[in-house]
């Protein structure tokens, strides 16, 4: 049995790529492996939310979770910032990262663009954080997508280092875990773009919490092209936004993208908009309606919380005092 570990950030918003791409795929592994899902509210600071905001997306993030099917009896579930050994490993792991390294990372150049010189450090050493983040628990295996794959080498080679700085063999290196069916859901009004929360266009994704009536809306809004659907994928290389949608189906049937291109044949996408519409609505709003019902109790969705971080923080100290040792520094 390994150990997982991954989280989403408390920016607002959980969406249908959100859900497909991560939260669905860690229900599914729970009872494989020990689990820790955090919300990582700590990486949520790059983008300076308002407190109140900070303060809901959170429970948002964490009543996610846990209508989705996600057990905080079978997994640990808990705030990033209720656990202080993530800052603090992540302060002695930046005493070990080199700049050369953090230079390399392009999730950096790309959200901080051609303003870099204005960027805060918290941008420039998320990934030090969130190598923190995996290394804390003594991870062996973290779900990653494409857009992750970078930062979970650079804490692989941050485990090395300090395993190498110091001659112990502390650190194990951790693994991605690339599942068998990934969906990466894109964009509904650009194929070529990844489904993102940032986007200016609310049509551009599924809130988790978008009512019937919403998801109905933005399907049908959705770009598309005017071809018919070809019966193998292959032949739909090219039409971006028709792959998504057919993606976004093939994921939520647990069928592959060559059964759904021949299911589909021939016909106008209305007639797979409008099954998709069904599908979506079918998975999405019991989620949404067991969420509105977690988020009227908030003091029972921290006392669950709280729970996880108990759990995570017995583990974290544990290990943070070993670290300690490791490094000289006088343990009381």
């Amino acid at each position: 049995m390994g150990r997982i570990f991954s989280g989403i950030q408390s920016t607002g918003n959980i969406h249908l790529g959100n859900y497909l791409g991560a939260i669905r795929n860690w229900v599914n592994l729970q009872n494989a492996h020990e689990n820790f899902f955090c919300i990582v509210d700590l990486h949520s600071l790059t983008t300076l939310p308002a407190p109140g905001d900070m303060r809901r997306w959170t429970r948002e993030v964490a009543a996610a979770y846990i209508a989705a099917g996600i057990d905080p009896d079978t997994s640990t579930i808990f705030v990033q910032s209720a656990v202080p050994a993530h800052s603090e490993l992540a302060w002695i792991f930046s005493c070990l990262t080199p700049l050369g390294w953090l230079n390399r990372m392009t999730q950096f150049k790309e959200k901080a663009g051609k303003h870099r010189d204005n960027a805060y450090l918290g941008l420039y050493a998320y990934p030090v954080l969130m190598a923190a983040d995996i290394l804390l628990y003594k991870t062996t295996l973290v779900p990653v997508g494409e857009d992750q794959k970078q930062h979970l080498e650079l804490a692989r080679d941050i485990a090395g280092a300090f395993n190498r700085q110091y001659g112990v063999d502390y650190f194990t290196l951790p693994d991605p875990l690339i599942l068998k069916v990934a969906a990466r859901v894109m964009s509904l009004r650009d194929g070529t773009a990844k489904m993102s929360k940032s986007d200016p266009s609310d049509y551009s994704r599924i809130h988790i919490m978008d009512d019937a009536d919403t998801i109905a809306l933005k399907i049908r809004k959705a770009k598309t092209d005017s071809g018919a659907i070809a019966g193998a994928a292959q032949e739909m290389e090219g039409r971006p936004e028709a792959l998504n949608l057919l993606g976004i189906y093939a994921a939520l049937s647990d069928l592959s993208l060559e059964d759904v291109c021949r299911q589909f044949e021939g016909a106008e996408f209305s007639a797979l908009k409008t099954q998709l519409t069904e599908k979506l609505i079918a998975v999405l709003i019991p989620i949404r309606d067991k969420m509105v019902s977690l988020l009227k109790d908030p003091d029972s969705l921290d006392a669950l919380l709280n729970k996880g971080a108990e759990r995570a923080s017995a583990l974290a100290a544990h290990n943070m005092r070993e670290i300690k040792e490791i490094i000289g520094c006088v343990t009381l």
